[in-house]
């Protein structure tokens, strides 16, 4: 058995957002949680979003990937891998990826895709819709 990789975490959750801030007090501030995007044009550019993932209930050093795709299953964004470590079972760890300028083609329905040690965990669905703007 590998010394590393004791016991897989659980994924507690992965938040959508447009903001995650840190108070003075350790707490964070999830702003804005949503899972639709609208735009008046296509191909339309999101300037920024976040995702939050919380991994609890494990023990070793473990990598963390998460990204955004299309309906096709082809990455648009991804966030850089990262490593953590949880000491022991009561340890948790949070990830935070920021997404910068995502380009949507058409609207329809994309999805936020998260990985550990390259074995899909979640996948849940980001909609992108058109708006029209009212008259």
């Amino acid at each position: 058995m590998d010394e590393e990789r004791l016991v897989q975490p659980t994924l507690l959750f992965s938040v959508l957002c447009d903001d995650i801030r840190r108070e003075h007090n350790g707490k964070f501030m999830l702003i804005g949680l949503f899972e639709t995007i609208g735009a008046r044009k296509f191909p339309a550019i999101h300037p920024s979003l976040f995702v939050m993932n919380c991994w609890i209930s494990g023990l070793g050093t473990f990598k963390q990937l998460t990204r955004i795709t299309d309906k096709e299953g082809r990455i648009l964004a991804r966030d850089k891998e990262t490593v953590f470590t949880l000491k022991d079972l009561k340890s948790r760890h949070r990830v935070i990826a920021r997404f910068n300028n995502l380009k949507f083609n058409t609207p329809g329905e994309y999805s936020v895709e998260v990985t550990l040690e390259d074995e899909l965990k979640v996948r849940y669905p980001l909609l992108i819709k058109k708006i029209t703007p009212h008259v």
